[in-house]
């Protein structure tokens, strides 16, 4: 199992990360993540620190000697039409140039056009989940393109049938995320990572600094009516990522690089140990605020992997995850 770490962007919080996995003995942790230059492209979240190249190649050279690998984040689903144009061309040329002599490991990216760029450099060209891959044919027709990893649209994490079709159609790794939050066929995620796209890109002058989100506050407000949905969500619990492993997926993600580094830590420890005992809630990217209104109790959620294993997701039909709320979450007073 290799377990792929976020990291918000300055030195100190990649110091702290992997002193964590030294002290620990973490050695599933092969690779951590951080977002690349907003001048450059955006991501789908928020940069809290845009390390300049100088910082890249240091903290590089760092993650090197610690035995880590180091990959950069320009996964905006949305490049505003700018990476088309010559300019645009000229621009990742010179950016791709320079993360590769920052020997930096791999790039993520969801744009197509960028895949292929990468084609012309020896990095390892990742695939976001924001590229929303969601099919065997939409694995395949990325791995054409120059994909070397493809991390599966969450959407799919309890269709181990599509996965397992997935890893069976392609050669190149699948990965998958464990502990994102966000709703299940959520209809505002397209709009809401094209939002964050812009506001974390500093090469669109008429994009704001700041606009109400919107998006987030309807997600959360639905949970609050129906906390049925944050256990529908995708959300892989860590003594189950062994289901996963049985139909060929050995590489794990953990999302949250705009999260605390304490966090951060805190999620690695209990990714690679499989095994937690506490509120799931606590471990989850997304919607954090959560964890202070409500506690699913994660050792009452032992065999439920088994019924979302074969479930038909339909539902307004079944209603499984209606009772199973009702059994695991309780209302903090």
């Amino acid at each position: 199992m290799r377990l792929m770490v976020p990291h918000p962007g300055h030195f100190h919080a990649l110091k702290d990360i992997i002193e964590a996995k030294e002290a620990y003995g973490l050695s599933e942790v092969e690779e951590v993540y951080m977002g690349g230059s907003p001048e450059v492209m955006g991501s789908g979240r928020g940069v809290l620190h845009a390390p300049l190249l100088a910082e890249i190649r240091e903290q590089t050279e760092y993650a090197h000697q610690h035995g880590i690998k180091m990959n950069i984040a320009l996964n905006s689903p949305c490049g505003g039409g700018h990476h088309l144009t010559f300019e645009g061309y000229k621009t990742f040329n010179w950016y791709f140039t320079e993360l590769n002599n920052a020997d930096v490991d791999g790039v993520i990216v969801a744009e197509p056009y960028l895949v292929e760029l990468l084609r012309d450099y020896p990095m390892k060209t990742i695939i976001s989940c924001l590229a929303y891959v969601d099919s065997p044919q939409r694995a395949r027709f990325f791995e054409e393109l120059g994909a070397d990893a493809i991390t599966v649209d969450t959407n799919i994490n309890r269709h181990f049938d599509l996965i397992e079709a997935m890893v069976k159609h392609v050669s190149c790794e699948i990965r998958v995320i464990v502990n994102e939050g966000c709703l299940y066929r959520c209809p505002f995620r397209y709009s809401h990572y094209n939002l964050a796209s812009h506001l974390s890109s500093l090469d669109q002058p008429k994009t704001p600094l700041f606009a109400p989100d919107f998006y987030f506050d309807k997600c959360v407000n639905i949970r609050l009516r129906e906390p049925a949905q944050l256990i529908r969500s995708a959300w892989i619990r860590p003594e189950d990522m062994k289901e996963y492993e049985a139909i060929g997926i050995n590489s794990f993600k953990l999302s949250g690089r705009t999260k605390a580094v304490n966090w951060i830590i805190n999620c690695m420890r209990v990714y690679s140990r499989r095994s937690y005992d506490g509120n799931l809630l606590e471990l989850l990217d997304c919607p954090q605020m959560l964890r202070y209104i409500f506690y699913i109790d994660n050792r009452k959620l032992e065999g439920c992997i088994d019924q979302w294993k074969s479930c038909s997701k339909h539902c307004h039909e079944c209603g499984y995850c209606d009772d199973l709320t009702r059994e695991v979450l309780t209302v903090i007073k």
